[in-house]
């Protein structure tokens, strides 16, 4: 008997829903603070952050970006974070899809956000933000 073909959407996800963000609330900061020196695009990971607590960001949007951000803080990923060089390279490809999906729902208030809770210094030209 032929199956008919598995489509993305009908895929069970990893983690439910309703346990991404409680995931999230829990490993975020306490992993961001571990290896933002270690990843280039940690400013981009907290602004998703930020833009994902935002009560002006769509529902929608909102659960895109947990969903990613749960996959950055769950310790079991497809390739481990403890590998160097190539450890963060699964959760940057999840990132930048995400951002490519939502991106233009990341504001220039996130993005602030993000730098001061780094301690980055605000960019010399707005534009960089």
């Amino acid at each position: 008997m032929e199956q008919d073909p598995v489509k993305v959407g009908d895929l069970p996800a990893i983690i439910p829903p309703e346990k991404r963000q409680g995931i999230v609330d829990r490993g975020f900061w306490p992993k961001i603070r571990r290896v933002a020196a270690q990843i280039p695009f940690a400013d981009d990971i907290v602004a998703a952050f930020y833009c994902a607590r935002d009560p002006k960001t769509p529902l929608r949007v909102r659960g895109v970006i947990i969903a990613s951000l749960a996959y950055f803080v769950v310790p079991t990923d497809l390739i481990p974070d403890f590998i160097t060089g190539l450890g963060f390279t699964d959760d940057a490809t999840v990132l930048a899809t995400t951002l490519g999906i939502v991106g233009a729902h990341v504001k220039a208030r996130h993005r602030q956000q993000a730098r001061a809770a780094l301690g980055l210094p605000e960019p010399s030209d707005p534009e960089d933000i």
